[in-house]
């Protein structure tokens, strides 16, 4: 018989951090906690603790070691054991690409927007018999988002507030062609990964905001073409910053209520009906919906 799994339930906050952040430093009573879900094995242990007097999940996006690819990613596990955890805000950090003069290498990003320029990825938990339409014109929780933008204030960051993130397949960078085409367009950043993380976590019903740190200016202006090391190196400099708006952002959080309409995306969304619902697929996603069916 298989041995069921222990873990807390009551973490109403998680982090999700990118390139360069495999740790939060200064948590308190730290647990690791090797979850499966439904979906798979997330991207590593998810590391639960007390910062600021809270309850925090972290999962590193990558792995420690960063050995999963973009498109590897398994979000809807990393997204289905925060939810477990309970989970209900989740803040992203995310290394991202310049696509504007004035959107500078070490500055920081609130996106209001995603385009999605993904190709290989399962974007929703809800396949195998049951058919969920979700409102995604809001990606991102306003709410949070100008909370976070307050204390990026506050801490002197150097902080965009809105924007539009197009999130491409990678693991490749971008061609010239193709930066400055999205340029063309308006897009303010680029990256990997807030696609399918922003959808699965408003079917998951969190509060979710992505924490753009810019690295490069992507490939589009000469003479400052994206590299490795310079993203490494732009990383390894926000690394302080990042660290103190987390901590910032916890210790002022209210995570007693949520006034904001995240809580709600999956009312009047599932349409198929109770008795046409696959029992396994109902199994596999009861902590998502069972309060609706």
């Amino acid at each position: 018989m298989k041995k069921k799994q222990k873990f807390p339930t009551d973490i109403k906050i998680g982090i999700i951090g990118g390139s360069g952040i495999y740790n939060i430093e200064a948590i308190k009573h730290v647990k690791e906690y090797d979850i499966i879900t439904p979906f798979g094995k997330p991207s590593d242990k998810i590391l639960v603790g007390e910062l600021e007097n809270k309850k925090v999940a972290f999962l590193p996006r990558h792995g420690r070691g960063h050995f999963i690819s973009p498109t590897e990613i398994n979000f809807r596990a990393n997204i289905y054991a925060l939810k477990l955890l309970g989970v209900e805000f989740l803040l992203s950090i995310s290394a991202c690409g310049s696509l504007k003069e004035e959107i500078k290498p070490r500055d920081f990003v609130l996106p209001d927007q995603i385009y999605d320029r993904t190709k290989f990825r399962i974007q929703t938990f809800f396949q195998g018999g049951i058919v969920c339409h979700i409102s995604f014109s809001e990606p991102y929780c306003n709410n949070l988002r100008k909370l976070v933008y307050e204390y990026c204030k506050k801490l002197n960051i150097t902080t965009h507030f809105g924007g539009t993130y197009v999130c491409i397949e990678g693991p490749q960078f971008s061609t010239k062609a193709e930066s400055n085409v999205y340029r063309m367009l308006g897009f303010d950043i680029i990256g990997m990964t807030t696609l399918p993380e922003a959808k699965l976590a408003k079917e998951a019903e969190m509060c979710y905001v992505t924490i753009g740190i810019v690295t490069d200016y992507d490939v589009w202006k000469e003479g400052n073409e994206v590299t490795i090391n310079e993203v490494i190196s732009n990383l390894n400099a926000n690394a302080e910053n990042s660290k103190k708006l987390i901590k910032t952002i916890i210790k002022n959080l209210d995570i007693t209520t949520r006034i904001c309409e995240c809580k709600d995306t999956l009312k009047n969304a599932i349409f198929t009906k109770k008795e046409k619902i696959n029992k396994k697929t109902y199994k596999n996603l009861k902590l998502l919906i069972e309060k609706y069916i």
